[in-house]
């Protein structure tokens, strides 16, 4: 029993590092990078609070959801 305990503790402790996400920053880098690899030009990526992409698409999630990454051409 106190094995089963200490695998949950230990799952537990590991899904709330995973739920944590990104930074948003970071990711928003890693997208540019990727944009820029395919040869994409003429974008901008915002970071907004979630649901708060009015015109644009959501490319990416961050600070465990919390907010979104804006993809917008022009």
């Amino acid at each position: 029993m106190k094995k089963f305990m200490l695998a949950v503790g230990l799952l537990s402790l590991a899904g709330g590092a995973f739920a944590a996400g990104k930074p948003c920053e970071e990711l928003k880098s890693e997208i540019a990078a990727k944009l820029d690899a395919k040869g994409v030009s003429g974008y901008s990526l915002e970071v907004v609070d979630k649901g708060a992409a009015a015109d644009g698409d959501v490319v990416g999630s961050c600070e465990g959801g919390s907010k979104d990454i804006v993809y917008k051409r022009g």
